[in-house]
């Protein structure tokens, strides 16, 4: 029989009507002689109500166990009153089953689909059970939403997608790439893009002015919280257009499939932001407005003090002292503040200095707490208190060695103590990053070089 629709779509349109579902059974319940079974499918949930006075439906329920594919027809009705689940769709009705045929029996699952505390060695050993988790089927219906709305919104603009190929020749992009040897052609290789880069170039010098594409991209690197090695990015070329032309574009997009994918409304316009006062600021060209703490400058400070770590960091070419403070920080232990330091050592950061400020109006080692605290005179202790703003109960974490290291360790330790920390505020913070630099200093070589941008 023809399925009537979704699980997760049944609702009061259809009471009073015979409707056929199907799906697998999520949970089931025995109350006494009534058996109730909620049927899942990428929709959602429904439950069915199987009553004893039909026997044959009756006895296949009872072999019901979770994850069966099963066939359900019977009738929608209303839930009695002090039952209805205001969470779901299907959260007022509830069907009760006149048929039931198991499509498919399964054994018993290894592990409960609502379970948040799986390990990742558990979901990738039974991935298919992994997908059919909520949070998963969540996931990748927001990327297909998000997706459609981009493709709706470029096609509006009149932007045309163009596919590209993936076996192309080896290009400089700034990454490694993944070699995929001919057959035909011995001892000879493609290599996977890393972008679609000249393949745009020669679309826009073809006069396809407005491309786009929804497309992978390859780069064997080492994997990063925002990178792995193969990912989908948007890519868009025009020509003919200036910035303000384009960014009010783009910003668009973004807007768009935020409102169609999540339902979120975001902010018109973006706010703008220099690149030199994101990196002073926030260690970061792409920062996490969402965390309110910020790096405080404290180079021109240590250039004088006797305390060699800072002094050396500060009379460095392209070197750079920083403090980030914690509000709250002081209650932090002693291995929470280790796990730090191995954190931002993962950037190149040789160690991380801390004062805990148990008392502000004793900036010394009275009302101080560090290893460092006496390396240091008074009034550079004050200077530090009053340029980061720290009070009782704070913790100032410092960084001091190359502006790079100094700015990539503390900026991604601010976005990490402020997320675990309760900090953050919003889900949605967008913003521009402009006035990127052309060139870039490489302190390995004493060169510049052209500076590769994140987008």
């Amino acid at each position: 029989m023809k399925r009537t629709d979704y699980c997760g779509r049944i609702d009061n349109r259809f009471l009073a009507r015979t409707v056929t579902l199907a799906g697998w059974v999520h949970r089931r319940r025995d109350h006494g002689g009534v058996i109730f079974v909620d049927l899942r499918d990428r929709e959602g949930l429904v439950q069915v109500v199987c009553d004893p006075d039909r026997a044959a439906t009756f006895a296949t329920a009872e072999k019901l166990r979770n994850e069966f594919c099963v066939r359900v027809t019977g009738l929608v009705r209303a839930r009695p009153d002090g039952t209805v689940n205001p969470n779901l769709q299907s959260g007022g009705i509830e069907v009760l089953a006149h048929e039931i045929e198991i499509l498919n029996a399964s054994v018993t699952p290894p592990f409960q689909l609502d379970d948040e505390n799986l390990s990742e060695t558990v979901r990738l050993e039974h991935r298919v059970l992994d997908l059919r988790r909520p949070v998963m089927q969540k996931n990748l219906m927001t990327r297909y939403r998000a997706a459609m709305s981009a493709r709706r919104y470029l096609d509006e603009l009149g932007f045309v997608d163009i596919e590209t190929p993936f076996l192309y020749k080896s290009t400089p992009e700034g990454a490694r790439e993944f070699l995929v040897p001919s057959r035909i052609h011995h001892g000879q290789f493609y290599a996977l893009p890393q972008s679609p880069q000249l393949f745009k170039q020669m679309l826009m010098m073809a006069g396809f002015d407005r491309y786009y594409q929804i497309v992978k991209c390859f780069r064997d690197e080492d994997l990063r919280a925002d990178r792995q090695p193969e990912f989908t990015q948007i890519d868009i070329e025009t020509s003919f257009l200036g910035e303000d032309e384009i960014r009010p574009m783009m910003e668009g997009l973004v807007r768009r499939m935020s409102r169609d994918a999540l339902g979120e409304e975001l902010p018109d316009p973006f706010p703008v932001m220099a690149f030199a006062d994101a990196m002073r600021d926030y260690g970061s060209d792409k920062p996490d407005l969402r965390v309110p703490l910020k790096l405080t400058e404290l180079t021109d400070l240590m250039k004088g003090v006797d305390f060699k770590v800072f002094r050396a960091a500060a009379e460095m070419t392209s070197g750079r002292v920083a403090a980030l403070r914690v509000p709250g920080g002081g209650s932090l232990t002693r291995k929470e503040i280790d796990d730090y330091t191995t954190f931002v050592a993962i950037y190149g950061a040789k160690g991380l200095a801390y004062i805990k400020v148990n008392d502000a109006s004793k900036p010394n080692d009275q009302g101080l707490q560090s290893p460092i605290v006496k390396f240091l005179p008074e009034g550079v202790l004050r200077e530090i208190l009053a340029r980061t703003g720290a009070a009782d109960g704070d913790l100032v974490f410092f960084g001091a060695d190359k502006a790079k290291v100094v700015n990539d360790a503390l900026g991604a330790l601010r976005a990490k103590v402020g997320h675990e920390r309760g900090l953050a505020q919003g889900r949605w913070k967008p913003l521009w990053v402009v006035d990127f630099p052309m060139f870039e200093y490489d302190d390995e070589t004493g060169a510049w070089s052209a500076r590769h941008h994140p987008f």
